[in-house]
């Protein structure tokens, strides 16, 4: 009886050091690193159209500066030591809506990826990077691959940060996930409505503090 009741209480107390020691791992994987130099890197359409607005581009915060994106970027930077970097192609996204969305299909269908205007050159000198993106028609911007392909991140600490309207993170997540197989990508994934994004600045604060960071700022 002893020998069946000490079998237990040992195979009890392996499962409760398996479930521990998983438990801990996953909250590594959601918390992720928070030591070293910092890049935000962001792409926002409101620094990639051609200024010709249409009656149906005024009205959207996204096409003039500050757009959404790069509002979300600059808090971050207004509160954690970092670098930033505007991602930006050589030929602006069309400000009309309907002919922005018919060149972002055409870039998709047939996987280009648009040339940029400049590059961060010393993208080996920073562990942390924030990419901070727009829901763009419920994919992610082909500029993002083309950053992807010029800046090698593997290795490094990987946050992702979202705006969109009603299509939510759509597949943007598992598809930064299956082009940067290297990196390593926080589970922790902020996302918020394009509406929402000016006045969002203490809901960024909180975030960072959750990813274990030290923001600065009221």
């Amino acid at each position: 009886m002893r020998k069946t009741l000490l079998l237990v209480s040992v195979c009890l107390l392996s499962a409760i050091c398996l479930f521990a020691g998983g438990n801990s791992e996953n909250t590594q994987s959601v918390q992720g690193d928070t030591e070293g130099r910092v890049l935000v890197a962001y792409f926002s359409w409101a620094e990639n159209n051609d200024g010709n607005f249409g009656v149906d581009a005024v009205s959207t915060s996204s096409l003039t500066r500050p757009g959404n994106v790069e509002d979300l970027a600059s808090f971050i930077t207004s509160m954690i030591d970092s670098d930033i970097f505007s991602i930006q192609v050589e030929e602006p996204y069309p400000a009309n809506w309907d002919d922005c969305l018919a060149r972002a299909n055409e870039e998709r269908r047939h996987g280009e990826h648009p040339a940029l205007v400049s590059s961060v050159g010393n993208i080996e000198d920073y562990d942390i990077i924030f990419l901070v993106y727009p829901n763009w028609w419920y994919d992610i911007p082909m500029a993002l691959y083309t950053f992807f392909e010029e800046n090698d991140l593997s290795g490094k600490q990987v946050y992702l940060f979202c705006s969109h309207g009603t299509g939510g993170l759509a597949r943007s997540v598992d598809q930064i996930r299956e082009a940067l197989p290297d990196s390593l990508i926080s589970e922790n994934v902020f996302d918020i409505n394009e509406h929402q994004a000016h006045g969002s600045f203490s809901v960024v604060r909180d975030w960072l503090t959750e990813l274990g960071f030290h923001p600065e700022g009221n």
